[in-house]
């Protein structure tokens, strides 16, 4: 009962989620230390993990303002192309190495694709989508058209001199209008 369930477990809020090593915020004597840590992508922040078992993160925060890009500057070794960085203007930024670079690309791209999502009032859709989407829109149209043209034939076929309009009135069997 005491267990809190971790974010990462609830499959519906995760992005992405995976090892990742960390650049530790205080230089050591030797430089700077790479941590390898659990890290997982939600919908609304970044958190990072001892481990994929650990019930508490060490870290998080929220992702929206940030930008993440890949930055072979950050290492010197064979490592190198598989970083990237988080930053955010007035925050701390957050460096990180993937596993291999095109794990580190795919991180920065889920994460810049959030990032646009969230930025933006409409929800992104694949581009196939968008194209069935215009095709629907373009095939209502054109059957509004046809149901209009129709509409204004059968409009066209009344006798001009009679009213158009419908009377809400019904003269009752055994009643002449106006017999009073």
């Amino acid at each position: 009962l005491e267990e809190i369930p971790r974010p990462f477990q609830d499959s519906g809020n995760i992005l992405k989620q995976g090892y990742l090593e960390k650049r530790s915020r205080e230089p050591s004597f030797f430089g700077s230390e790479w941590h390898k840590r659990w890290c997982v992508l939600t919908q609304r922040d970044f958190l990072y993990y001892a481990n994929e078992k650990s019930k508490q993160p060490k870290g998080s925060f929220p992702i929206e303002r940030y930008q993440a890009r890949l930055d072979s500057q950050l290492r010197k070794d064979s490592r190198k192309k598989c970083c990237f960085q988080l930053l955010c203007p007035g925050k701390r930024s957050y460096e990180f190495t993937a596993p291999s670079v095109a794990e580190a690309q795919d991180w920065v791209e889920q994460i810049q694709f959030l990032l646009k999502d969230l930025s933006s009032l409409t929800i992104p859709c694949d581009e196939d989508e968008e194209e069935e989407e215009e095709e629907e829109e373009e095939e209502l149209s054109r059957d509004r058209d046809s149901s209009d043209s129709m509409n204004n034939s059968q409009n066209s076929t009344l006798n001009p001199e009679e009213p158009q309009g419908d009377d809400i009135y019904e003269v009752l069997p055994g009643e002449l209008p106006n017999s009073q």
